[in-house]
């Protein structure tokens, strides 16, 4: 049609639909994973003040954290947390329907920009959930630098359906 705007195409990707992913019943005490690598970066560290509001000089001060016991800016404890459970969803078969309950963590060592962090973690434990087809699968991780230095560790505890069954 002569005279109107040209409407252009629209790049569209489809919606990631979860998974079937691992049932309660498909992890054993024992079954290991270990993430992929990622790098941190400034841009991480500026977008995670940003984002949480959190300004300490740690993460935002060059000059003065030169004189500093770490010699540079360090990333935020939380930014490493946050990595990390991104990491370990692409090393353990997760279902989409998991649900975290909580955590006890440890910050072990400063986080740098340019380290790569990869995950390594176990499953610890395994027990019925209080509803039915549901149990609790209790995860041991720990986040390694690229020098495989130990930088954050703990265990979380994640809610997790069971398989289906069907019934006799």
């Amino acid at each position: 049609m002569a005279g109107s705007p040209r409407v252009g195409r629209v790049l569209s990707l489809p919606a990631v639909e979860p998974g079937p992913g691992a049932a309660f019943d498909d992890l054993n005490v024992g079954d290991e994973f270990t993430s992929p690598g990622r790098t941190v970066t400034e841009a991480d560290i500026v977008i995670f003040a940003g984002l949480s509001g959190d300004y300490n000089v740690l993460h935002t001060d060059a000059e003065l954290m030169k004189t500093s016991r770490f010699g540079e800016r360090i990333a935020h404890g939380l930014l490493g947390l946050a990595l990390q459970q991104g990491l370990l969803t692409r090393a353990m078969p997760a279902g989409g329907d998991d649900v975290s309950l909580g955590l006890k963590w440890k910050f072990r060592g400063p986080i740098k920009i340019g380290d790569t962090l990869h995950v390594t973690a176990r499953v610890a434990g395994k027990r019925d959930g209080d509803a039915p087809g549901w149990g609790i699968v209790t995860i041991e991780r720990r986040v390694l630098n690229q020098r495989g230095e130990l930088v954050q560790e703990g265990e979380t505890e994640q809610l997790v359906r069971r398989r289906a069954t069907s019934p006799p």
